[in-house]
């Protein structure tokens, strides 16, 4: 039996696991499932035969090393940051490595040691990133196989809340790490490339920039601009590209609203709140409003945000609670952000029923035989239930498909890479279609932009 080492059993490790003991009998696998809790292991594996739950410390060295030597193959599923001593383990024992995080400078520069040792190290081939390379890269190459010129490239991805789950004004709940929503956008100006001409839009105004998606079946949706569009530029290959924009997907509203948080100071997470521990959620709220000798802290609320009573704004603003005497954040020393996360999973999290879906979004304009084109690529993926969630799906599944696929010795290049070879998108895509991650493609007039107006 090959043995797969999965380390980290968490919410994205569901549909990896279930996949791969489906395949454990015809592939000759045995899923070993590592995780400090060994409690959720067990969950994981649910006493399969071809599998075996495992408490591991990952910085207890001894008992990870030999994990690792005695595997086929490694897959880590923990945090980013967490991943280094994997992968020196694994050029240890010469294992290959998959990830679904993005390839940081420290695993970049093992790039030439794997290739010495032939050892694969796939990392972002889960969601986003993952299926987004996967799925842009499958077309940017057609159309250059027919001798089409790139002009634009835009991508957009979202972890949203199914429609029949859908029952709040914000239309959102939180399908994935809450913090990360909490602090999108933080960090930098964001920055793409718009006919030729570079953009960037500060954190201050980055919600009041949208662009609208439709997609049939599902309504309109909006994106704003990620922090850095042009990271993947030279490694797609679109070096003179005119347009290159990636986006976060949310249901239109949603960043309006949002932008009352941004303005006021809530997502600040630099600095901690005094007496946090004790505060009410409405104090919390007051504590970023002016004072006032006779005004109470909803009239101070709508005067700032410049909110009529009868806006959808202040209802939405009601909905969360925030202005509830008697709720207590219970969090020391926290940043308004930590305390923001803690008021909005309140109202914003998954009920036992709940169905979460992923949408993807991708244009692309060329230029082929002097006419200007464009295709639209879009993907919808809706959960199963609060386990096999669309998001542990589209994670995941691309993780277990790549693993499988590195072990029979259909993916053969060596060295630290993310997926844009043919050789690795064309058969996790052809799969993925069979678990209903499918993308369907539509040819559109091309959109362009007018020149005068930048």
């Amino acid at each position: 039996m090959r043995r797969i080492l999965i380390i980290g059993a968490g919410r994205s490790a569901s549909s990896l696991i279930r996949y791969l003991l489906s395949k454990s009998e015809s592939e000759r696998l045995h899923i070993i499932v590592a995780d400090l809790s060994l409690a959720l292991a067990e969950r994981k594996t649910e006493s399969h035969p071809n599998a075996t739950p495992l408490a591991l410390n990952i910085f207890e060295i001894e008992e990870r090393k030999a994990a690792i030597e005695n595997s086929s193959i490694v897959i880590s599923m923990l945090p980013a940051y967490l991943h280094m001593e994997i992968a020196k383990d694994c050029l240890e024992f010469k294992k290959h490595l998959v990830t679904a995080s993005y390839i940081s400078d420290a695993m970049q520069a093992l790039d030439e040691e794997a290739k010495k040792n032939n050892l694969i190290f796939m990392n972002e081939i889960g969601l986003d990133p993952g299926i987004d390379h996967m799925s842009a890269m499958k077309v940017i190459d057609e159309i250059r196989e027919k001798g089409g010129k790139m002009l634009l490239f835009e991508s957009f991805c979202g972890g949203l809340v199914a429609p029949e789950s859908d029952n709040n004004l914000w239309n959102y709940k939180f399908t994935w790490a809450p913090r990360n929503v909490v602090l999108a956008g933080q960090g930098g100006a964001a920055k793409f490339i718009q006919e030729g001409t570079y953009k960037y839009i500060p954190y201050c105004t980055l919600f009041r920039r949208t662009e609208f998606l439709e997609v049939e079946g599902y309504g309109k949706f909006e994106a704003y601009s990620n922090r850095d569009s042009l990271k993947y530029r030279s490694v797609y290959g679109l070096d003179d590209i005119l347009t290159l924009y990636r986006g976060t997907i949310r249901r239109v509203g949603f960043s309006k609203a949002w932008n009352m948080f941004v303005q006021l100071g809530m997502t600040d997470d630099s600095y901690s709140m005094e007496d946090s521990d004790e505060m009410s959620y409405r104090q919390f709220t007051n504590s970023f409003l002016p004072y006032h000798p006779t005004d109470s802290v909803e009239i101070k609320m709508r005067l700032i945000l410049k909110i009529d009573q009868d806006d959808i704004m202040w209802d939405k603003l009601l909905e969360l609670d925030l202005f509830n005497p008697d709720k207590k954040v219970n969090l020391p020393n926290a940043t308004p952000a930590q305390i923001l996360e803690k008021i909005l999973s309140d109202s914003w999290t998954l009920e036992p029923d709940d169905k979460d879906m992923i949408v993807m979004y991708h244009k692309f304009g060329y230029e082929l035989n002097g006419d200007k084109r464009q295709i639209d690529s879009k993907m919808v993926c809706i959960g199963e239930d609060q386990t096999y969630t669309a998001m542990a799906k589209t994670v995941g599944l691309p993780v277990a498909i790549a693993t499988l696929l590195i072990l029979n010795g259909k993916i053969t290049t060596p060295g630290v890479q993310l997926p844009i070879k043919k050789e690795v998108y064309l058969p996790i895509l052809e799969e993925l279609e069979s678990y209903g991650v499918v993308f369907y493609e539509q040819n559109m007039p091309y959109f362009g932009y007018n020149p005068d107006l930048f």
